[in-house]
């Protein structure tokens, strides 16, 4: 997403002829967005993004339990000692 907000901001520089970025040729300025496309490329194929989503879900999972557990005033499953 990075990547795509800089590719953005490069062509508002580039059109409006802004500062060192209106000498730069539009392969630079169109960088960005080829990168992400390879990014989103490798995340894709790696399960990169498959992982991170299993990952924030067992999370989430985890503090709904434990606020519940909280809510109830029950103790956690792993109690040690009388």
């Amino acid at each position: 997403m990075y990547l795509v907000v800089l590719g953005l901001a490069l062509i508002i520089m580039k059109y409006m002829e802004f500062g060192p970025v209106a000498t730069l040729s539009w392969l630079w300025v169109l960088s960005p967005f080829a990168l992400a496309i390879a990014w989103w490329s490798w995340a894709d194929a790696t399960g990169f993004t498959k992982r991170r989503a299993m990952e924030k879900e067992l999370l989430r999972k985890q503090r709904r339990i434990e606020a519940n557990r909280a809510n109830l005033g029950t103790q956690s499953k792993s109690r040690k000692g009388p």
